[in-house]
């Protein structure tokens, strides 16, 4: 073998043993609930599932966009053409010469643009097994399990779509659990939000009062990247993490139609209003979520109930006080694009949700947002 062969071939190795061992998990805690054993083949939440299908891929193409603090890369999967939008103006400056189509011409003749970005807090691996599975639907038809998904196939043949398998692989790299399926809330918030030096819990909402997450800290949260960074909370007019840069990018390269945000917590699964969008913009999010609702309690999955729905508050001008301006706010103010938050159920002892439950739930998400944006488009023009 020639040298320089000799050298690749080890350097190869070596970048393989180092990205594997970067993915080891934090230890746990002698008060903590041993992980499960039973987590079935198709629920592929971990990094290593990541760098599996994205080996794998034939159809979609993957780009490395950004790569974490702590030197994690962090992935996003292509499929269609780029559409040419004929752009001559960002999203803001073509609103302010009152029409959007300076920024994206949107017609019959441009396929409508799909971005999934899935979990920026890494405690929250649900998306990453309805992202993963969906890559598996994209190349074959069928989810890990077997199951067919023949409509949600035939959506990658009309739209253009771009998945972020995990926008935080630093948070997902420390969270010790691959599910959270039958495990307390308490060991998910621990790891979730993580601890004080003292050893108690920072929590929700408290988490969010100290950003950078630095100083205070025992546990580092799965919510943040190596550096400390809440993705979902970056400062987004000037950002302080690559991943919400990339992130960023391609919503502004890109003019997606419509956004989505994947989240989970111990809940039943439903679609937060992105409180800082116009009202119109509200009232599109609200259809789609009691759509999506419907959906679920025709099919006999976790649901928020018969009598839910999604409140479009009247003055755009005064968004409640304590909904903040958070990702899905930026970007829909970066591109236009129908931008939502969507919250799963961690599948916690006190939700009950199981691990067939969930992927069914991520996957009739992606559904019906295609369906929803193939059938309800607004042009630009």
């Amino acid at each position: 073998m020639k040298p320089e062969k000799i050298l690749c071939s080890s350097l190869f190795f070596l970048f393989t043993f180092i990205a594997w061992n970067s993915y080891a998990q934090l230890p746990l805690q002698a008060d903590d609930p041993p992980r499960k054993t039973d987590i079935p083949e198709f629920y592929k939440s971990k990094l290593s599932d990541v760098e599996d299908e994205i080996a794998g891929l034939k159809m979609g193409k993957t780009e490395v966009i950004a790569t974490s603090p702590g030197g994690l890369p962090v992935y996003a999967v292509f499929y269609g053409e780029k559409e040419d939008f004929q752009s001559h103006a960002n999203y803001n400056s073509a609103v302010g010469a009152r029409n959007p189509v300076y920024y994206a011409r949107k017609d019959e003749n441009t396929k409508p643009v799909v971005y999934f970005i899935g979990p920026v807090h890494g405690q929250e691996p649900e998306g990453i097994v309805g992202m993963v599975n969906l890559l598996q639907v994209a190349e074959t038809g069928k989810d890990y399990r077997g199951k067919a998904w023949p409509e949600l196939k035939n959506f990658f043949e009309q739209c253009r779509v771009i998945i972020i398998p995990c926008g935080n692989p630093d948070g997902r790299k420390r969270c010790p659990y691959d599910s959270f399926v039958g495990i307390p809330v308490e060991t998910m918030t621990k790891y979730g939000q993580g601890t004080k030096k003292d050893g108690t819990l920072w929590r929700w909402p408290q988490s969010k009062s100290l950003h950078p997450m630095v100083g205070d800290v025992g546990i580092l949260g799965a919510y943040y990247n190596d550096d400390g960074i809440n993705i979902m909370h970056d400062e987004f007019f000037s950002p302080m993490a690559e991943e919400t840069k990339a992130i960023f990018k391609i919503a502004m390269e890109e003019a997606p139609d419509i956004t989505v945000s994947l989240h989970s917590c111990s809940c039943k699964p439903f679609i937060i209003q992105n409180s800082h969008a116009p009202h119109f913009m509200k009232e599109r999010i609200a259809n789609l979520a009691q759509r999506l609702n419907q959906k679920y309690i025709d099919l006999k999955l976790p649901n928020m109930g018969t009598n839910w729905e999604l409140s479009v508050s009247v003055d755009d001008m005064a968004p409640p006080p304590q909904k903040s301006f958070n990702m899905v706010s930026a970007l829909h103010y970066a591109s236009g694009t129908m931008a939502f938050t969507f919250e799963s159920p961690h599948g916690t002892i006190e939700n009950d949700a199981d691990y067939d439950e969930i992927l069914d739930i991520q996957l009739v998400l992606y559904r019906e947002m295609f369906d929803y944006i193939v059938n309800n488009r607004i042009f630009w023009q």
